[in-house]
């Protein structure tokens, strides 16, 4: 199977009652933020089980021709192949072994050169923790800590809406794994954005940290930041807690 194999495979599944829906339900209209995007009518079970049937053998060749389709689940598959094969490469017992970490390397570097093509919040959340994320935890040969920083600090600061969003929720696989700082970095740094998008986001991503790392450290940050958290970036970074100390948060 090939990359215009899926694609044709796939427009032969397509279904316009469910395309509407979709096109209204991720913002495609004029002056939306997804505006222009174009679907098929595919449900993400869908995708995923293209992804399956191409398997780990699907050369990484032929991934952007997937990334670079017109179509929103076309894209979604790639970014899963992606996902697929990254996961297969970050097992304990590759860690540190040489062939995977250069091929982890290759993977991740594909990722971010198609990262505009990941172009709206369904098609982030659901391969950039799996991908960044978890490479900022792994071994790599393209740099030390250093370096990771400066890459996400470049995502943060990109214009581009879907590069900011992942450089917060790549920190939902380092809160996982016990890893609060890129979390409370990028939430600090993302803490004015102006975008909905992001104020979900970041609570999200506090919210979670909290929940895996420490509730402790959640209630750190919020003492400093709490009076000047958009709100919606407040309600989503408290919703784990009491009735009585989200009202004590939210009175802030």
């Amino acid at each position: 199977m090939n990359a215009q194999e899926i694609i044709t495979y796939m427009e032969s599944l397509r279904n316009d009652e469910q395309r509407k829906i979709l096109m209204g339900f991720f913002k495609t209209g004029p002056g939306e933020y997804g505006f222009g995007d174009e679907f098929l009518g595919l449900k993400v079970p869908q995708t995923r089980e293209v992804v399956k049937a191409a398997g780990p053998d699907f050369p990484l060749s032929e991934v952007p021709t997937l990334l670079m389709s017109k179509w929103h689940e076309v894209r979604l598959c790639g970014f899963l192949i992606l996902v697929a094969k990254f996961e297969k490469l970050a097992t304990k017992r590759l860690d540190n072994n040489a062939d995977a970490i250069a091929k982890r390397d290759e993977i991740l570097t594909m990722y971010l050169q198609y990262a505009e093509q990941a172009n709206n919040w369904d098609l982030v959340d659901l391969s950039v923790h799996k991908i960044l994320g978890h490479w900022l935890l792994l071994p790599t040969n393209l740099g030390d800590r250093d370096y990771k920083i400066k890459l996400l600090d470049d995502l943060a600061a990109s214009p581009c809406l879907w590069k900011q969003r992942m450089s917060i929720v790549c920190s939902w696989k380092t809160s996982q794994q016990g890893d609060p700082s890129w979390c409370l970095r990028y939430a600090e740094i993302h803490l004015h954005h102006p975008h909905d998008l992001m104020h979900k986001a970041v609570g999200w991503m506090l919210r979670e940290m909290g929940k895996r790392v420490s509730m402790d450290l959640l209630r750190d940050f919020l003492r400093q930041h709490a009076h000047e958290m958009p709100r919606t970036m407040l309600r989503y970074a408290i919703e784990k807690m009491s009735d009585r100390e989200r009202q004590e948060w939210m009175s802030q």
